[in-house]
């Protein structure tokens, strides 16, 4: 399907304000950028670079006063996610050394004291696959998705005990739990076709039968329509922006996805 996002973000800077954005998607495995826009008002020198896990990263300094920053893109991208029933565990010395770094424990994503609820969760399932799918619907069952319930990340840990959160805090418990049991698992931040309320959204990727696969266990169906913009090990990676220096004031954010009914002219 092809789709338009666009995303709008309103700034009042107090005083000359460094940022690091992370507002471009890249072409990858399903999905295929065919246009995109980037606009800063009142335009400024940016420099852009490539973070560690791979992510388009924009780095500039706001000036004092508003300051918005408007983008947008036509990408073509999958109707339906990928999905492989039975895909094997991959051991740990087969692993890519790019996969590594998503087996350890992370700032948001305590995988060390899972172990012990992800082997119940698990029991009895074949290992790999249908593994992280049986977390993420235990998650779907056990964890109420409420979005707008916390303005800040939650921990897996603490999800777990509130057993509420948006998203990004379902997407943390799930990942967690994959790597408790040794199965790499990242966070993703992007877009989704026909979310309600309209926001950014998360879900986290699972490595198994050597290949990443998507979750999302805020869907009762898995829904295609996703527009990733950026991964890493749990939130503290993946923020649209970081600010720096005296708190900014920030204004609003409106975030559109639109079905088009075919390829850009």
């Amino acid at each position: 399907m092809w789709i338009q996002t666009t995303c709008n973000l309103e700034f009042e800077m107090g005083d000359s304000t460094p940022l690091i954005l992370m507002l471009r998607p890249r072409s990858g495995m399903q999905q295929w950028v065919a246009r995109e826009t980037y606009t800063l008002s009142p335009s400024v020198q940016v420099v852009e670079f490539t973070d560690i896990f791979g992510n388009l990263c924009q780095r500039l300094t706001a000036p004092v006063g508003d300051f918005s920053i408007h983008t947008s893109a036509v990408l073509k991208t999958a109707d339906m996610m990928d999905k492989a029933p039975g895909a094997l565990f991959v051991d740990i010395q087969n692993l890519p050394d790019t996969v590594l770094s998503y087996l350890r424990p992370s700032r948001y994503c305590e995988s060390d004291r899972f172990g012990d609820l992800a082997r119940d969760i698990v029991e009895g399932v074949q290992l790999g696959y249908d593994q992280v799918n049986r977390i993420s619907d235990w998650i779907r069952d056990s964890v109420r998705y409420t979005p707008g319930s916390s303005q800040y990340p939650l921990s897996a840990a603490e999800v777990n005990t509130q057993r509420e959160g948006v998203c990004r805090d379902h997407a943390h418990l799930g990942i967690a739990l994959c790597r408790s049991i040794s199965i790499p698992a990242r966070l993703v931040v992007g877009f989704l076709y026909g979310l309600e309320p309209m926001d950014m959204h998360a879900w986290f990727e699972a490595y198994v039968g050597d290949r990443w696969y998507t979750f999302d266990s805020t869907d009762l169906v898995l829904r295609g329509g996703r527009i990733a913009v950026a991964y890493g090990r749990d939130a503290a990676d993946v923020a649209i922006y970081h600010q720096f220096g005296p708190p900014a004031i920030f204004s609003s954010m409106d975030v559109r996805v639109e079905l088009l009914n075919g390829p850009p002219d």
